[in-house]
């Protein structure tokens, strides 16, 4: 078992992710299941402070969302009910509304949150 404390540094950050490795399969409720839980938690708020991830703006967010999920702008514009308002929305000349915020949420399943945040538009 490791001496287990706060990670400060890189090296006590890689220390601990071999340690990690080493016990991975841990059964839960053991004294190494119990470790290892331990440890996630160290090295997530180790990453949180010393690797934070931006979120995307939302055009990127929704760019990437049609991305990973194969929908084209054919589709982005039916559910708008406009070509020209999807194509200008992912060209960043328009901006999203909440009407438009709330279909794209409902109809594909995402976060309103991720679509909501101030972003800049194109000259």
């Amino acid at each position: 078992m490791m001496d287990i404390k706060p990670i400060r540094t890189e090296l006590e950050y890689d220390t601990v992710l071999s340690r990690v490795d080493e016990i991975f399969g841990a059964e839960p409720g053991t004294d190494e299941g119990d470790e290892l839980d331990v440890l996630f938690l160290l090295v997530e708020d180790y990453e949180r402070k010393h690797f934070p991830i931006e979120p995307l703006d939302p055009v990127d967010f929704i760019k990437y969302t049609m991305e990973m999920r194969g929908i084209g702008q054919r589709e982005l514009a039916s559910l708008l009910n406009s070509r020209s308002r999807a194509s200008e929305i992912l060209n960043r000349k328009r901006p999203l509304n909440l009407e438009q915020i709330r279909k794209i949420s409902a109809a594909w399943n995402v976060p309103a949150e991720a679509m909501v945040r101030e972003y800049e538009l194109s000259a």
